[in-house]
C-alpha cells in the first residue's frame, strides 16, 4: 500500500539515504488495495507522497510504458522539483507495423507526442529507451524508420538488444524470423548511430553544472569519486570520501565516451 511504501522511504531517509527509486516493470500502472485506479492517477499521487518525505532529495522511477504516460505525471515535474529529469520510456521500435506485432498498445506517433510535450515542458529532461532489432517480420524499412525515430528524439542512451525467440511466445511462431547476420548489422548500425548522438550531447554538458549524488570510488581511479545527476548521467571528479552520500554542484569539465568529468563546487554559505 502507499502507506507501507512511505514508511520504508521514511526509515530510509531517517537513516541517511537521500535518492530512492521507485520499480516496477510498467510502474506507472501501480494501483493497489482492491486493485482498482482510483481516479486513474495513483501513481502520481504516489510519487507526490513520496517527494513529500523530508529528508529525501531525489526521486527516480522505472520502467515506464509508454501507453501509460500521462499528461498528469508529465506535468508533475513541474511540480516536484524533487523528481529526477530523466525517463526510461522503451519504444522498441520506430515501426509501426513492428509495434503492432509486438503488441504495444501505441504507435511511433503516439510515442512522439508523449516525448515531445515532455520536451517542450523539461528541455533538459534526459529520455532513454529500449529497442529490440530483428522482430519477426521486421523489414529493411521498418529498421529505417527505427533509425528515423532515434535521429528524432535523439535519445541520452539506447539499451539495444536483438530479438531471439523465446518459447512458448507467440513470436517466436511468427514467420519470417529475421537471419541473425541481419539482426547482428542492424544492431551495429544502431549503436553506431546512438554513440554518435550520445557523445553530441555530452559535450554540450560541458560548462554546465550539474546536482550529483555521490555514489562512491571511481572503478578505474581511487583518488577520484563517481556519482550520478538528475539527468542520470554519471561524473567522475575529484574529492575526498566524506561525500559519498551527499548531493553536491558538480561543474561538468569535460566529456568521454561513458561518462563525463568534473570538479566540485563547494557552496558559499553567506
Amino acid at each position: 500500500s502507499p502507506g507501507d511504501i512511505i514508511e520504508e522511504i521514511t526509515a530510509l531517509a531517517d537513516a541517511g539515504v537521500r535518492e530512492v527509486t521507485l520499480l516496477g516493470q510498467n510502474v506507472n500502472s501501480y494501483a493497489y488495495d482492491d486493485g482498482s485506479k482510483d481516479d486513474g492517477q495513483p501513481f502520481v499521487k504516489l510519487l507526490s507522497m513520496v517527494c513529500a518525505v523530508e529528508k529525501i532529495e531525489r526521486v527516480r522511477f522505472v520502467t515506464s510504458h509508454p501507453k501509460d504516460i500521462s499528461t498528469e505525471l508529465i506535468e508533475l515535474f513541474a511540480k516536484e522539483d524533487k523528481l529526477a529529469r530523466h525517463i526510461h520510456l522503451p519504444v522498441q521500435s520506430g515501426s509501426d507495423k513492428v509495434l503492432e506485432m509486438m503488441g504495444r498498445g501505441y504507435t511511433s506517433g503516439d510515442y512522439l507526442k508523449k516525448v515531445e510535450r515532455l520536451k517542450a515542458l523539461y528541455p533538459e529532461m534526459s529520455i532513454t529507451t529500449d529497442i529490440i532489432v530483428g522482430f519477426p517480420g521486421e523489414r529493411d524499412e521498418d529498421f529505417e524508420q527505427t533509425l528515423a525515430l532515434i535521429d528524432k528524439v535523439r535519445f541520452d542512451n539506447i539499451y539495444s538488444f536483438k530479438y531471439s525467440p523465446r518459447p512458448e511466445t507467440l513470436a517466436a511462431g511468427f514467420d519470417a524470423q529475421v537471419e541473425d547476420g541481419i539482426k547482428s548489422k542492424r544492431l551495429l548500425l544502431l549503436q553506431e548511430r546512438q554513440v554518435a548522438i550520445t557523445a553530441e550531447k555530452s559535450r554540450e554538458l560541458v560548462g554546465t553544472t550539474a546536482r550529483v549524488l555521490v555514489e562512491g570510488r571511481s572503478v578505474k581511479d581511487s583518488e577520484e569519486l563517481t556519482g550520478r545527476s538528475s539527468i542520470n548521467r554519471v561524473i567522475n571528479f575529484p574529492g575526498a570520501k566524506a561525500l559519498v552520500g551527499e548531493i553536491i554542484d558538480v561543474s561538468i569539465t569535460k566529456a568521454l565516451p561513458n561518462s563525463l568529468r568534473g570538479v566540485h563546487i563547494e557552496r558559499s554559505l553567506n
